[in-house]
């Protein structure tokens, strides 16, 4: 089971503190545990409640081999989703998010091919020959944007199986696009988000880059353990393919009548002295 935090590890993190109660949403309501100096603060237990579900179902698809994307676009984010997505092997997307990149995932690889072409034709030995030195400062540039457009992604071959979202509002064309591929969602949910544009939100400070960070790295270890535990079914599945087909052959062993066993025996015997 992934770690639940303990309320005083979140109090720590700042992860009840919401918005303003002038700037909140109506379905937040159920989420909320006071006011305090105008400022909303977010009920605790029930984010405990949400990040268990949550976890549990990201270490699941990760157990299953799927593809978790990670998402965060806005400034306080990018280290911290870039971060833990990089510690779970996971891809992501903290620059600008390009339309289409889940609806119209073709146009998104074609731009992975492109960024690997152009690495290949600046990694050649004989790169200076080929190309003019303004033709390299072009394709530098030109692989430079592409790193940051789809650089996090390039290792993904298809749909996710699962999205982490450090921001619904923020990254709300991401969610938007996961929603209409049937692709579940995880997302961080302050007081003046919709938490029913999320599959499964996590009531949380989403704008406190300790917040953000405290919260993305559970994801991301949750992803981890998912992984580990596949990996651990896998050689265990192994292991007992293996000692089934070695019990399969010693049954057939001693299914062998013992006089055709005598008989081998004294074939081999008369067969040394021969060589002999």
């Amino acid at each position: 089971m992934p770690t639940i935090p303990s309320l005083q590890d979140l109090l720590k993190a700042g992860v009840h503190f919401g918005h303003r109660e002038t700037k909140w949403h109506p379905k937040m309501a159920p989420f909320i545990f006071t006011v305090r100096n105008g400022i909303h603060i977010i009920d605790l237990e029930k984010t405990v409640e949400k990040l268990k579900t949550a976890l549990e179902f990201l270490k699941g698809v990760a157990a299953k081999g799927g593809v978790v994307l990670f998402i965060g676009t806005k400034p306080q984010a990018r280290a911290h989703v870039r971060a833990a997505a990089e510690s779970a092997d996971a891809p992501y997307v903290t620059e600008r998010w390009l339309g289409g990149t889940l609806t119209n995932f073709v146009v998104i690889h074609k731009l992975v091919r492109k960024l690997e072409e152009i690495e290949r034709k600046l990694a050649d030995a004989d790169a200076d020959k080929k190309y003019t030195k303004l033709e390299r400062l072009m394709f530098d540039r030109e692989r430079q944007r592409l790193v940051e457009a789809v650089g996090g992604v390039r290792a993904m071959k298809g749909l996710p199986q699962a999205v982490v979202c450090a921001d619904l509002i923020h990254d709300e064309t991401a969610v938007r696009e996961a929603r209409r591929r049937q692709v579940p969602t995880v997302a961080l949910c302050d007081t003046n988000a919709d938490p029913e544009d999320a599959t499964y939100p996590i009531p949380a400070n989403d704008d406190a880059s300790r917040s953000i960070a405290f919260l993305m790295k559970l994801c991301a270890d949750a992803v981890r353990e998912g992984v580990a535990a596949r990996a651990t079914a896998a050689a265990e599945a192994s292991q007992a393919q293996e000692a089934a087909a070695a019990a399969d052959a010693a049954e057939e062993t001693a299914q062998v009548p013992e006089d055709i066993v005598v008989e081998a025996v004294k074939k081999a015997k008369v067969k040394e002295e021969i060589e002999v």
